[in-house]
C-alpha cells in the first residue's frame, strides 16, 4: 500500500471543471440531497463513495484513507457534529481528512459549531455548483489549484 501525495490524489484543473479523487466520501441521509451533491460532484470530475449517518462514515475509515469528506450535519444514528469530533480523536495526524460541513442549518453560530466539531469549512444548503467549487478550490492542496 502505497501512500498517495496529495498532487496524486487531487489532479485539477479548475478552468476547465476537470479533477479527480479517488478518496472522497459524501455524508448525507436525504436521498434528494446526496443526488444533487453527486450530481454536482461528477460535474466537477469527483466520484466518492457515501455513507448516509455519521457511524457508517466512521465505518467507512476502516477500510479507506479518505482525503475530503463532505459531511451533512442533522442525520440519524450520528450526527456529523459527533462524527467529525471522533474522526479528529480516533485518526492519526497523517490520515486526517478535509470534512466540510454540507448543512441546512444557516442559523447564528452554526458554523461556529461546525468548525469547533474539527470541520475545515461550512457550506449551507442549497448549495450552488459554483459554492461547492470555491470550497474544493479553499481546502484542496493550493498547488493544484
Amino acid at each position: 500500500f502505497k501512500q498517495k501525495t496529495a498532487y496524486e490524489i487531487y489532479q485539477c484543473d479548475w478552468s476547465s471543471d476537470v479533477c479527480s479523487s479517488d478518496l472522497l466520501l459524501v455524508v448525507e441521509d436525504n436521498a434528494v440531497n446526496l443526488e444533487v451533491i453527486q450530481h454536482m460532484l461528477s460535474r466537477l470530475g469527483f466520484s466518492a463513495d457515501v455513507a448516509t449517518n455519521g457511524q457508517e462514515a466512521l465505518d467507512a475509515f476502516e477500510t479507506a484513507d479518505y482525503e475530503l469528506v463532505l459531511m451533512d450535519v442533522q442525520m440519524p444514528v450520528m450526527d456529523g457534529l459527533e462524527a467529525s469530533r471522533r474522526i479528529r480523536a480516533l485518526l492519526p495526524e497523517h490520515r486526517q481528512p478535509r470534512i466540510i460541513a454540507v448543512t441546512a442549518n444557516a442559523m447564528r453560530g452554526d458554523r461556529e459549531r461546525c468548525l469547533e466539531a474539527g470541520m475545515d469549512a461550512y457550506l449551507p444548503k442549497p448549495v450552488s455548483l459554483n459554492q461547492l467549487r470555491e470550497c474544493l478550490q479553499a481546502v484542496l492542496p493550493s498547488n493544484v489549484v
